[in-house]
């Protein structure tokens, strides 16, 4: 056999081989509230126990974000609700039936399946004692008007969505204008303290006894059947899910949301006891502050964000040095260039990341370093551009009297003159990604940012402090590092710069 056959016979082998490994290995995704976080690690478990490669990326935000998960393939299968399926992603009406569901799902390459066997629908609740005081019982008395001085804490997703306040306001003829959302984790306590009067619930919230609310019945049936399914990837083969189809009622679900959210176990815990059948509590097992920072997933979490920052300066160095050189050079450009890598700066971190997954065509780690990388241009163009314009002209002259060329003069007089400003904007940009990078857990890609999302989902102080202050933490260590570096490489005036200082007084 000749060497092309062998050639083409080992590569055939090793696509097939890459294709068994990455149909064993599934990725499981999640939104940014108690339940999917729980139903998230359910499904992960129970394929790892079936002897399945099984990945679980947290709160990946909204449904939106998830939708192009599964496009793309960063997703292969999420919890998800039929009637958000329907309206949310089909922009469709109606309670279908399973099958119906996935005929309109197949176009997509998608279906879904695994009924897990309880309805979580959309609801209003507001404290019993006000809605007793104000006789609100139903949605529709909110058009009365003791009613009209009610404050309105809505999540944001519920505000956006085709299922949520502004169909549910036209149906129901509501007058209220609302401006502004809350996060569902802390919506519960802004009630509590009197902040808001009137939530957005799911039916299967563990707070809802807690907190003593009255849920509003639907008295005009606006919301449709959230059956909760799992949406997956057409290839997926949800065999080794059936285990979990019909197993968990309403009541289950909102004890396992229990466990989390009053009890203080972790999600991974709440759904293993689940899995393994352990639906007893015993003692609370919530970890204090110290457990939860240094955590199992302490040093994963640590290598995820170190490579988030570095790969996003390494990536914004390249291309900002250059910039901030062509700024200098071609002076009517410069303005333009500084004024761009500023807007850039400008644009919110959410928005800026919903711009670039939408090019990227994926969520993860692509889009997040490249948004970290446009973070990072500003400081490190604007200081190259001042660290040479820093440089005198005389200076500049004096080596090209020397018979330097320009370029000759850029690389060993300007750029080691300008070494100590270019330096101070990467320090800049360093510390500043550290910080950002926190918000790159919103599309899966890791970092301290992913304890600060869980924690901001169950209203988990702890958890959001066992994020926040390792992500300080090495902001500081940043900046210590890169001052010492900074002391490291300025040395003296080079030779070639003093050469030219005599001949400049010589001169002169």
């Amino acid at each position: 056999m000749s060497w092309r056959r062998w050639l083409v016979c080992a590569l055939a082998l090793g696509g097939c081989v890459a294709e068994a490994a990455a149909a064993q290995h599934i990725v499981i995704g999640s939104k940014r509230f108690t339940e999917s976080y729980i139903l998230g690690e359910i499904v992960r478990q129970t394929l790892q126990d079936a002897g399945i490669e099984a990945e679980h990326k947290q709160g990946l935000g909204n449904t939106g974000i998830l939708e192009q998960a599964l496009a793309t393939g960063a997703v292969d299968v999420y919890p998800e609700y039929t009637g958000t399926i329907v309206r949310e992603l089909l922009k469709k009406d109606g309670n279908p039936t399973l099958a119906q569901l996935n005929e309109w799902l197949a176009p997509r390459g998608l279906k879904a399946a695994v009924p897990l066997g309880f309805n979580n629908t959309y609801a209003l609740a507001m404290p019993e004692a006000k809605a007793a005081q104000l006789g609100v019982s139903k949605i529709s008395d909110l058009l009365k008007p003791q009613a009209a001085a009610l404050r309105f804490g809505l999540s944001h997703e519920f505000l956006a969505r085709a299922d949520g306040w502004p169909a549910l306001k036209a149906a129901y003829k509501l007058p209220m204008q609302l401006s502004g959302g809350i996060d569902h984790g802390i919506a519960y306590d802004a009630i509590a303290s009197g902040r808001v009067d009137v939530i957005d619930i799911y039916s299967t919230d563990a707070k809802v006894g807690r907190y003593a609310l009255r849920v509003l019945q639907d008295d005009l049936n606006f919301f449709p059947k959230y059956d909760a399914v799992l949406l997956m990837r057409s290839h997926v083969d949800p065999a080794p899910l059936r285990k979990l189809e019909g197993r968990i009622d309403e009541k289950a679900m909102i004890a396992l949301n229990a466990q989390v959210e009053l009890d203080g176990l972790s999600f991974a815990e709440a759904a293993r006891r689940f899995v393994k059948g352990d639906a007893s509590l015993g003692k609370s097992v919530s970890p204090d502050f110290w457990h939860k920072l240094f955590a199992d997933d302490f040093a994963r979490l640590l290598g995820q964000h170190l490579l988030l920052v570095f790969g996003s300066l390494l990536i914004a160095v390249l291309v900002g040095v250059p910039l901030g050189i062509a700024a200098f050079w071609w002076r009517r450009a410069s303005p333009w260039v500084l004024a761009v890598t500023g807007v850039l700066q400008t644009v919110p971190s959410l928005a800026l990341l919903a711009f670039l997954i939408a090019i990227v065509g994926g969520i993860g780690l692509v889009p997040a370093v490249l948004a970290l990388c446009l973070y990072a241009l500003l400081p490190i163009v604007r200081n190259t551009f001042a660290g040479l314009q820093g440089v005198g002209p005389a200076m500049r002259h004096a080596a090209l009297s020397l018979g330097l060329t320009r370029r000759q003069s850029l690389r060993h007089v300007e750029l080691p003159l300008a070494r100590p400003m270019v330096m101070a904007g990467i320090k800049t940009a360093a510390v500043i990604n550290v910080g950002t990078a926190t918000v790159a857990a919103f599309i899966g890609a890791g970092g301290f940012g992913e304890r600060i999302v869980a924690g901001l989902a169950v209203n988990d102080t702890i958890m959001m402090l066992a994020g926040a202050l390792p992500s300080a933490a090495l902001a500081l260590i940043v900046q210590f590092a890169f001052d010492r570096i900074e002391r490291q490489i300025a040395p003296p005036v080079p030779e070639l710069g003093r050469g030219i200082a005599q001949a400049e007084t010589m001169a002169g």
